[in-house]
This record gives structure tokens, sequence and C-alpha cells, in this order.
């Protein structure tokens, strides 16, 4: 008899896993400079941010649906169109994103897949070309 695998959120720990993976997704977000970007693009607070992620991302890896229970659908598209996302906003997130699962998931294949996947979810945000000089 096959064992299933264990969803994403399973092989990272859980909920604790997943929420300390989000702080330090944020807290990198408000320390790199190179972040600046897409910093600005979020409140002086990051509360709010963190538990929607936070509740995103719970869902997405297999875990339970935390954002859909509370505000349906995601529609991460939709919901990021008020703001200007371009590439250089997109990049500044996943230098954060990977840094962060680089500190917080010891398991290298899961932290490649996470990060391809996360990436894909990155590119679909991008609503603006690029600034031109």
């Amino acid at each position: 008899m096959n064992t299933p695998a264990p969803t994403p959120y399973a092989a990272l720990g859980g909920e604790a896993a997943v929420r300390r993976l989000v702080n330090r997704f944020y807290d990198l977000m408000d320390e790199l400079p190179e972040a600046w970007a897409v910093r600005k693009l979020h409140p002086d607070s990051l509360d709010g941010a963190r538990q929607s992620l936070f509740e995103f991302l719970s869902g997405w890896l297999g875990g339970p649906p935390l954002y859909v229970q509370k505000k349906g659908h995601p529609r991460l598209r939709m919901r990021h169109l008020p703001y200007a996302i371009g590439p250089r906003e997109r990049d500044q997130w996943m230098l954060c994103m990977r840094l962060a699962l680089a500190e917080e998931v010891a398991d290298e294949g899961l932290r490649h897949a996470l990060a391809e996947a996360l990436q894909q979810l990155a590119d679909h945000m991008v609503n603006v070309a690029p600034a031109t000089a």
C-alpha cells in the first residue's frame, strides 16, 4: 500500500513553520535596502500583510484554507492590481522570499520546489512594464 506524500504544508512543519517563513520574509523586506521598491507598496505596519500571506500560504501549501474561509477565492492578480508591480518589485519580493526559504526550509528539494512555484506566482503578479531609462 502506498502512503501518500505529505503536503508541502506538512513537510514544512505545519502552522508554526509557515508563520516563521512569513515572518522572516517580511522582516527581510523591512531590513534590506535592496527591497525598498516592494516594501514601499505596503503600509507602515506589515501586520496585515503578514496575516494575509500566512493565511494564503497555509491553504496554498495544502494546509487549512484560512484565506479562502475569510476572503473567498484568492484572485491574486485582481487583488494586486491597485499596486504597480513591475519586474523590479517582483524580483525584490522574490529576493526576500528566497532568503527566507534558505533560512527556514532545511530540505533542499522542498526549498527549490517552493521557490519555483512562488516564482511563477510572482511572475503572474507583474502588472506594469519595466521602467525604461
